[in-house]
């Protein structure tokens, strides 16, 4: 079994986090994938305002996917030692993820003696599912 490791924020679950899911189930033949759910606090920070559901609610959306295997509550500040309690062997980004958390990850990860593959996802109709257009 492979463990692929996802994160965001998953505000709703739609088509294009279905997609994600999909993609990055398909990088591995015995795929375990982990979804870490972002906190709230971390979702205001990146994006600028709270999410619009709480990360309890957000935890019980994404739990309801049957193509995921755990469903975890991301990190509060240290997200390098929350990726090594998780130990996946592939973390999958999402074409869209970009800021601090992921800029330079691979090298904070090797520093920290941990080396899972980073791939990046393909979009998936971004004009069409991406939450900011569906929940306005």
């Amino acid at each position: 079994m492979t463990r692929i490791l996802v994160f965001g924020t998953f505000d709703i679950v739609h088509d294009g986090h279905r997609d994600f899911f999909r993609q990055a189930r398909a990088l591995a033949p015995d795929p375990y994938l982990i979804v870490s759910v972002a906190r709230d606090r971390i979702v205001e920070k990146i994006k600028g305002k709270p999410p619009r559901n709480s990360e309890e609610e957000r935890i019980e959306m994404v739990r309801k996917e049957d193509s995921v295997g755990a469903v975890v509550l991301g990190a509060e500040s240290d997200y390098i030692s929350h990726i090594a309690e998780l130990a996946p062997a592939i973390i999958a980004l999402g074409y869209d993820q970009r800021g601090e958390y992921v800029e330079g990850l691979e090298k904070k990860l090797h520093d920290a003696g941990l080396s899972p593959k980073i791939i990046r996802l393909q979009p998936f109709k971004p004009g069409e599912f991406k939450t900011s257009r569906l929940a306005s």
